[in-house]
């Protein structure tokens, strides 16, 4: 994959897009920066896949027991609202960190949501927003680790993750976690796609050693049941999957964490994938979060105040 330094190119991306006339979407990616600390980042891309960074950091984490954002994931709902979810801690706290937009700029105030009952929950991992428009609500995937409650296998205790879920249908009101999948390993980092009626796709990480890749699991509708896992499509270290449509097929891009760059993969139908890292530019120092796709007018306006 080539790396592209963004500061050199930002103001032509600057000029390109200003001067545009397109009402097209474009593809924005949610993003951080290691340590975590600093707060929400973006990039864009015309094409889904070559992407520049927008400088600057749009919104600071002050919920949680350690304040960090990290795994932002935003969700554009049919009012034209950006909701957006984040790892508010690596350990301690039993929500996950909320707040919404209407234009990627102004943020609301910051909540933690508490969606774990369970007092001896380590950590709320990867929020990641999926839009069920069959049911007209939204759904939360989280991995958590609640120590003793699974066949621990491999794993330590405080490592042993299974997926939940919460449903809220206003984003004031959220649903107490409930199990989404237990597929008998330790799984983090899962995103969910509809590829039509009664057919969903979830792409999800093993995070057992020495695996830490990906895999897939279909169901006849996003609550499950999530049964089946198939072998992994990727090779070992990545994480932080996100899915767009791509070529009558489906793009999926992933962290490849100990290169510190970005791969992906390109299928038609979840059983058969290409490996199409070399044909994606991410600038470096970006971290994983989701693609979604915002209205050129709002991603105008997003380049153009953070060049001021």
């Amino acid at each position: 994959m080539q790396i592209v330094h963004t500061k050199a190119i930002f103001f032509s991306l600057l000029f390109i897009i200003l001067c545009s006339c397109s009402s097209k979407e474009w593809y924005v990616y949610s993003s951080f920066h290691e340590p975590a600390n600093e707060g929400l980042r973006f990039l864009v891309s015309r094409d889904g896949m070559h992407w520049d960074s927008i400088p600057g950091t749009w919104l600071h984490p002050e919920v949680g027991k350690q304040r960090v954002m990290r795994d932002p994931s935003i969700l554009p709902t049919p009012d034209g609202t950006f909701h957006l979810v984040w790892t508010s801690s690596w350990q301690g706290d039993r929500g996950f960190g909320y707040a919404n937009s209407r234009d990627l700029i102004h943020w609301s105030e910051e909540r933690l949501i508490t969606v774990m009952e369970d007092t001896s929950t380590v950590n709320v991992w990867a929020p990641e927003w999926f839009y069920d428009e069959e049911r007209g609500q939204a759904m939360v995937v989280w991995a958590s680790c609640v120590p003793y409650r699974f066949e621990k296998g491999i794993e330590d205790e405080r490592n042993n993750h299974r997926l939940y879920y919460s449903i809220t249908k206003d984003f004031n009101t959220f649903t107490t976690g409930r199990l989404l999948m237990d597929p008998g390993f330790s799984c983090i980092d899962a995103t969910i796609v509809k590829r039509g009626k009664s057919d969903y796709v979830m792409v999800l990480k093993d995070n057992t050693r020495p695996n830490r890749n990906l895999r897939i699991s279909t169901a006849t509708t996003p609550l499950g049941p999530w049964i089946t896992v198939s072998d992994p499509f990727t090779e070992e270290f990545v994480e932080g999957p996100t899915v767009i449509e791509h070529n009558n097929g489906y793009l999926i891009y992933y962290d490849r964490y100990k290169k510190n760059d970005f791969g992906a993969s390109f299928t038609t139908d979840f059983n058969h994938f290409e490996n199409y890292s070399d044909n994606i530019t991410i600038p470096p120092f970006h971290k994983h979060g989701t693609i979604f796709k915002a209205p050129y007018k709002i991603v105008k306006k997003l380049i153009k105040a953070s060049s001021q």
